[in-house]
C-alpha cells in the first residue's frame, strides 16, 4: 500500500515592494534591520580605496601630511599666517584632519549611488545605506591620519616647543568628528540624488571642496574673521567643525560658541532636509541609474 504523500501546508512569506507616494516618511528604522549590510558596504568601500595601490593605506597619512607642509610653507613662514599660539604645522594638520575626512566622505557620498548602480538595478535594500557607508569609510583614513596628530604632539612637546596638555576637552573631541561625519552626510544626500539625474554634478566636487577649503578656517584662524561678520560665517558648517576639533586638541583659545552653535543647526536643518529629499528621489533611482 502507498503510504501517504500529504504534507503539511507550509505558511509562506510573501513582501510586496511598491514605489512610495507622496511626502513619505523617512523609514530610518529599516536601516537597523540591514545593519549587517551597511557594515558589509563600508567595509568593501575600505578595502577598494587601497586595492591595488603601491602605497596602501600610506596614503590617509600622506594627504594631510603633504598638504599640511605646503601650508606650512606657504602660509606659516612666506605669509605670516597667524596661529593663535600654536606652532603652524600643528595648528594646519590640526584643521585638516575633520577636512580631509569630510572633503573625502562627502566625494564618495556624492558618488555612491552611480557607482553602485548595478546593485541599485538588481537587489532591494534601503538605499540610504550606500551613502552612509561612503561617509563612514572616511573613518578609517581619519584614525591612520590621528595617529600622526599624536605623535607631532609628543615631538613638539618633547622639544619644548609647545607644552601640550592633555584637559577634559578632549571629550568633546568625538562630538566634533560626529559633526563633521554629518556635514558630509547632509551635503552628500543632496548630490548623490541630484547626481543620478545629472551626471556633470561630479564635475563640479572638485571645484566645490577646493572653494570649500579656503572658505573654512584651516589655513588661517577664524579669529581673523571681523566679529559681526562670525556668526553668518558659521553658516559654513565646516567652520565649527575645525574651530572646535581646535579648541578640543589645543584649548589655547576660548570656544567658538557662536560658530559652533550656527554650524550644528545648519547641519540639522539640511541634514534632515537632504534625508527627505533623498527618500523623495528614492523611487526613480533604479529607473533612471
Amino acid at each position: 500500500m502507498r503510504g501517504d504523500t500529504n504534507t503539511p501546508s507550509q505558511a509562506v512569506s510573501l513582501t510586496v515592494i511598491k514605489p512610495s507616494r507622496g511626502w513619505i516618511a523617512l523609514e530610518l528604522g529599516k536601516l537597523w534591520s540591514y545593519r549587517e549590510l551597511l557594515y558589509f558596504f563600508t567595509w568593501r568601500d575600505v578595502m577598494v580605496r587601497y586595492k591595488q595601490t603601491v602605497l596602501g593605506a600610506a596614503w590617509a597619512i600622506l594627504q594631510p601630511l603633504l598638504t599640511m607642509l605646503v601650508f606650512t610653507l606657504f602660509f606659516g613662514r612666506l605669509a605670516k599666517m597667524p596661529s593663535d599660539g600654536v606652532p603652524y604645522p600643528l595648528f594646519a594638520y590640526a584643521a585638516l584632519l575633520p577636512w580631509q575626512l569630510f572633503a573625502y566622505s562627502l566625494t564618495q557620498a556624492s558618488n555612491s549611488l552611480v557607482a553602485s548602480q548595478n546593485l541599485i538595478k538588481k537587489v532591494y535594500f534601503p538605499r540610504l545605506a550606500i551613502p552612509i557607508s561612503a561617509v563612514l569609510a572616511g573613518l578609517v583614513d581619519f584614525v591612520l591620519a590621528f595617529v600622526v596628530m599624536i605623535g607631532m604632539l609628543g615631538y613638539y612637546h618633547w622639544r619644548g616647543i609647545f607644552a601640550f596638555t592633555p584637559s577634559s576637552n578632549l571629550l568633546f573631541l568625538p562630538l566634533f568628528v560626529l559633526l563633521a561625519l554629518a556635514s558630509a552626510l547632509t551635503v552628500g544626500l543632496w548630490l548623490s540624488a541630484l547626481n543620478v539625474q545629472y551626471r556633470d554634478i561630479r564635475y563640479t566636487l572638485p571645484f566645490l571642496t577646493q572653494f570649500w577649503l579656503f572658505a573654512t578656517p584651516i589655513a588661517y584662524p577664524s579669529s581673523l574673521v571681523p566679529e559681526q561678520w562670525r556668526a553668518l560665517y558659521g553658516l559654513n558648517p565646516m567652520a565649527g567643525v575645525v574651530e572646535g576639533f581646535r579648541w578640543a586638541l589645543f584649548g589655547t583659545t576660548d570656544m567658538a560658541f557662536d560658530l559652533v552653535t550656527v554650524s550644528t543647526v545648519i547641519v540639522v536643518v539640511f541634514l534632515w532636509g537632504g534625508l527627505v529629499y533623498f527618500r523623495r528621489m528614492e523611487r526613480t533611482f533604479a529607473d533612471i541609474v
